[in-house]
């Protein structure tokens, strides 16, 4: 299921009540599914969700899984200060049909990399499911080093992907260690995407305001057209510079780019930043330069 190319991972789009809003997740599916994405995925920082109780994120996994229809393989981040909360999700997102999984770090306290470890493996051993683990320190305030991952993978054969948040230098970095047997996916929104590849990085992890654009670089990409990849993807970095300031800057400015595009309204859940006149005017503006996507509902 871990196939290379490019994975929508979903925002939580809600409605003026801030609640999860049906239609518009359902619209975010058809929308990657549209861009030809290798994959679906949900759950992640993008997909906000440290905001969603539990049992919305059961939703989450009910809704997508429905929607994609084995149309293309589906993963789910699974979240939970405990070891029985995460295992709870993973049962859920078996019971949905996932394909694969990907484990972020509880974000409760402050340990060493062996209680990490432990966690991890205790969930890993729950599942036959393929895994990842999320190590994006800069983000969650807490990751694996090198030798971590090393001894993660040594022990459990269904380890078998990074996803990682990191310079194409650090993925490379990380590709050598962690050799052909454990695949690495990157994120930051695409940002160095083209040296990420050259690195051997397998794909990435990317919400879906660019969606399009990300697979068509990643096609001729492989396709061996490195140039036609490259001017393309320059004509997106500027927008991917703008949201990538940070997760909210994302979350508040990259889902109103996919909004814009998309025909649908905007809602947040608080807490959430509070967009300024100058970053609506900034999405306004990659909105128009980028488009309505193709063939959306």
């Amino acid at each position: 299921p871990l196939m290379r190319g490019v994975h929508g991972i979903l925002y939580a789009l809600f409605d003026g009540d801030e609640r999860l809003d049906r239609a518009a997740m359902r619209a975010q599916v058809q929308i990657c599914l549209n861009a030809k994405v290798a994959g679906i995925a949900a759950l992640g920082l993008a997909t906000e969700v440290a905001k969603l109780s539990f049992a919305e994120r059961q939703t989450v996994m009910d809704w997508v899984a429905q929607d994609v229809a084995g149309r293309v393989p589906l993963g789910f981040t699974i979240t939970g200060a405990s070891v029985a909360e995460q295992v709870a999700m993973v049962r859920h997102a078996e019971s949905v049909g996932a394909n694969w999984l990907i484990l972020q770090p509880p974000a409760v306290g402050n340990y060493g990399a062996e209680e990490y470890l432990n966690f991890f493996a205790r969930v890993m051993r729950s599942t036959p499911l393929p895994v990842a683990i999320q190590n994006a320190p800069q983000y969650l305030g807490r990751g694996l080093s090198d030798d971590d991952i090393t001894r993660l993978r040594a022990d459990h054969a269904n380890f078998t992907l990074i996803k990682s948040e990191s310079s194409a230098e650090g993925a490379a970095k990380l590709i050598a260690m962690a050799g052909p047997s454990l695949k690495v996916f990157n994120g930051r929104g695409g940002l160095e995407m083209i040296e990420c590849l050259d690195a051997g990085c397998e794909g990435f992890l990317l919400a879906p305001e660019l969606i399009d654009h990300a697979v068509q670089v990643m096609h001729l990409y492989d396709a061996g057209n490195r140039a036609a990849a490259l001017a393309l993807h320059q004509k997106t970095l500027p927008a991917i510079t703008f949201m990538m300031q940070s997760i909210e800057h994302l979350i508040c400015y990259g889902k109103r780019i996919f909004t814009a595009r998309a025909g649908l309204p905007t809602f947040d859940r608080s807490p959430a930043l509070c967009p300024t006149a100058e970053g609506l005017a900034e999405v306004a503006t990659f909105a128009a330069q980028f488009g309505h996507f193709t063939g959306q509902p």
